[in-house]
């Protein structure tokens, strides 16, 4: 397989692919594994077969590869990384493609997020593909539409309810005139699918779930058939014309609530809930995107607040925290609810990058940066945990071991320079500066890349 990056790949620095599939039993540990962390930590990400490939042009193409830490009993007991086998992938890697079911046309390599669902995995992807079932040691079993419940493709993102422990997820296709809200029950059967019309065939990457709503974000980055044929791999593009709003579905009658916001773009949302009549939505705002369907220009990310008034049609707008940051979580028994405390990585301001005139479509690799940080919603402030220098850090996943909502684990993948190998990173919530909990020592890099969860056993 080629491993030298090309000029025109992102696929490099933090971001550049591992090339073997690596399996490895008893991971050194430095510090001490709390016992009552028996399950894995899995996250998902693209990384090319080939750099001569032409997805290895995009960031957002690349094939999906899984990378997994199995916890028991205070041992950090296995690392394996394994490519999602799509057709295609299982075809270039000698083996039989997996059976199952294709929306579309579009047998993808999901690259985005991996989750759990009634005792199964799932790696997702966005945009028409269907998610693909792994197994626990994190082979491909093959792609997946629960049973024949799904009309069309998944969601990179899914929302559980913890109160009534249904899944929703938002799917959308550029062959859709609308997208479509999925509920699956707690056996992951779909038990609902409802079709919310929207003009422009628009990205949409995320949502947010309240007790009363699902909130779907309808913002300017649509299909460009302009740039479809001038064969960008991933024809979306910001869309002056196309409005920026947000709607509020009520998840007990489905009708739809329409409000008009700022034009902005919004990969991910951190929580949102109701607060009487209004809505509260807490998410990582551009304020643009996709410009000319690049990833480099259209500002930098921050984290804002938008409050919903749905009777008035009114959005009052506040700013959270102004540094660049993103991928954000918090503790998901809180989803929909009202919340304190929520985690993002922070990010380099991309103008700063590359210049303007430089054709690119994906984020270069210094786009992470080696701080992760813990916000305090309530009283407005945030801790800054920073890692050593060239120590680019993932997404931060929260895991709860306590009645409060900070009483519980940080997780997260950190590349470590001096070992060139990355590190598995535990912290507690509530010593966030302190010293590690426990920090597992991988025997291989694992590139920059997207959505991961925590999935007990």
């Amino acid at each position: 397989m080629t491993t030298q990056p090309s000029a025109r790949t992102p696929f490099k620095g933090g971001f550049a692919p591992v090339t073997e599939e690596v399996t490895a039993f008893d991971l050194e540990v430095t510090g001490r594994i709390p016992a009552e962390l028996n399950g894995r930590y899995l996250r998902n990400g693209p990384n090319p077969l080939s750099l001569d490939d032409p997805s290895a042009s995009h960031l957002f193409i690349g094939e999906g590869m899984v990378h997994g830490v199995r916890l028991r009993d205070g041992r950090a007991e296995w690392y394996r990384n394994r490519w999602v086998r799509s057709a295609e992938v299982a075809r270039r890697l000698g083996e039989e493609p997996r059976p199952g079911p294709v929306h579309a046309g579009m047998d993808f390599a999901a690259n985005t997020h991996v989750i759990g669902l009634a005792g199964r995995t799932f790696a997702c992807v966005e945009a028409g593909a269907l998610p693909y079932e792994l197994s626990y040691e994190l082979d491909t079993i093959g792609p997946s539409d629960f049973g024949g419940g799904l009309p069309g493709g998944f969601a990179a993102h899914t929302h559980l309810d913890p109160g009534t422990g249904e899944l929703h997820a938002l799917a959308y296709f550029f062959g859709w005139d609308h997208h479509q809200h999925l509920v699956l029950d707690r056996k992951g059967t779909v038990t609902q699918v409802r079709n919310i019309p929207v003009a422009d065939a628009p990205m949409l990457h995320d949502f947010a779930l309240t007790e009363r709503y699902v909130v779907i974000y309808d913002l300017p980055v649509t299909f460009s058939m302009a740039h479809a044929e001038r064969g960008v791999k991933l024809p979306y593009a910001w869309n002056e014309d196309h409005g920026a709003r947000v709607g509020l579905l009520s998840r007990e009658t489905g009708d739809v609530r329409w409000v008009e916001v700022p034009q902005c773009w919004v990969f991910h949302t951190l929580n949102a809930y109701d607060d009487g009549d209004q809505v509260v939505v807490d998410v990582v705002r551009y304020p643009r995107r996709f410009v000319d369907a690049r990833l480099d220009l259209g500002g930098s990310p921050t984290l804002d607040r938008w409050r919903i008034d749905p009777r008035a049609g009114t959005v009052t707008e506040t700013r959270l925290d102004d540094r660049p940051q993103e991928f954000p979580r918090m503790d998901e028994r809180l989803t929909g609810r009202p919340y304190r405390y929520g985690y993002t990585v922070t990010t380099t301001d991309l103008k700063d990058v590359f210049p303007e005139e430089q054709e690119m479509e994906a984020l270069p690799d210094d786009a992470f940066d080696n701080t992760l940080i813990k916000h305090d919603l309530e009283r407005g402030t945030g801790e800054a945990r920073v890692f050593g220098r060239g120590a680019y850090v993932g997404e931060p996943v929260f895991v709860d071991a306590g009645e409060a909502e900070d009483d519980g684990y940080v997780m997260s993948f950190v590349n470590n320079p001096d070992r060139g190998a990355a590190d598995l990173v535990i912290l507690s919530a509530q010593d966030f500066t302190g010293d590690p909990v426990a920090v597992v020592h991988l025997p291989a890099r694992v590139p920059l890349g997207f959505h991961g969860s925590w999935i007990a056993d």
